[in-house]
């Protein structure tokens, strides 16, 4: 099939929201406004916003007013939002992670790092079936506003060691014991992360999708990240300066998650939930 469209926005739903808060009233309106956008994008290429597969995450999960909101979305644009779980959210994300990346092995994990939460599946690829997933409530934005490090210019250790240590709890409560041989990383951390290892100015989805980054690079990205200052970040993630704050929990992640997966590197995959909805 041939792509007609691609376009992705920043809306921050998840911001300030904390574990059962509510949207707030400024990225609701981007979120509306980016809607509104897509639906007259849908409509000028003949497909009728109503039949658009739109689908919410670990943020619409928490947040209170999340049915009045979607509801909100429908009336105004015609599109309707369907909240899926944190299980169907890592299905989804395995099938579009590894739809268009060519791995030769077999036993794999698929990790999807959010701003709410991160979606972790294991499973073979030959199989297919009887995937093993997981969601953790820990996110980019979630850890940065959990540990009061989400508008520093200069980050302080304490917190930043307290992050790591919350991080690697987590993930050490997942069942590692398949033993991946890749472990592919997808989403927009994932992919700025690789970007900013290639030294790019400018998103090049070629050059990103399918790059391998070490963990050692991981692990140096995050001290690089822990002593900078916000000008530094936003100069590093030239692709994507939105998420330049959220990269030192970001790599935190990554690295927490190699680390217990026992690979030395991840593979970046620019494939993810979105494309998963489109192959399912």
């Amino acid at each position: 099939e041939n792509t007609l469209h691609d376009e992705s926005v920043i809306a921050g739903l998840g911001s300030g929201l904390g574990d059962g808060g509510q949207f707030a009233t400024g990225p609701m309106q981007t979120a509306l406004a980016a809607f509104t956008s897509f639906a007259q994008t849908a409509r000028s290429l003949g497909v009728a916003p109503a039949s658009v597969h739109a689908i919410a995450t670990s943020a619409a999960r928490r947040a209170t007013n999340a049915g009045e909101f979607f509801g909100r979305v429908q009336q105004t644009t015609g599109i309707r939002v369907r909240v899926i779980d944190g299980l169907e959210e890592a299905r989804l994300t395995w099938i579009g992670a590894l739809s268009s990346l060519p791995i030769d092995a077999d036993r794999l994990a698929v990790v999807d790092l959010g701003g709410g939460s991160t979606e972790i599946v294991l499973g073979n690829r030959t199989v297919g079936k009887g995937l093993a997933q997981q969601s953790l409530e820990m996110g980019t934005v979630r850890l940065m506003e959990r540990f009061g490090i989400a508008q520093a210019d200069a980050y302080e250790s304490g917190p930043l060691t307290e992050m790591v240590d919350h991080i690697r709890t987590l993930v050490g409560r997942v069942n590692w014991s398949a033993s991946p041989d890749v472990v592919v990383a997808v989403a927009g951390t994932a992919t700025t992360i690789g970007a900013m290892q290639l030294g790019l100015r400018s998103w090049d989805r070629d050059a990103v999708h399918g790059l391998r980054i070490a963990r050692a690079e991981l692990t140096a990205w995050y001290r690089r990240l822990a002593n900078s200052t916000r000008a530094q970040r936003l100069k590093w993630a030239e692709v994507s300066p939105q998420r330049a704050d959220l990269l030192v929990a970001g790599t935190a992640v990554l690295s927490a998650v190699a680390e217990a997966a026992c690979v030395d590197h991840l593979l970046i995959s620019d494939g993810g939930i979105r494309h998963g909805v489109l192959v399912d």
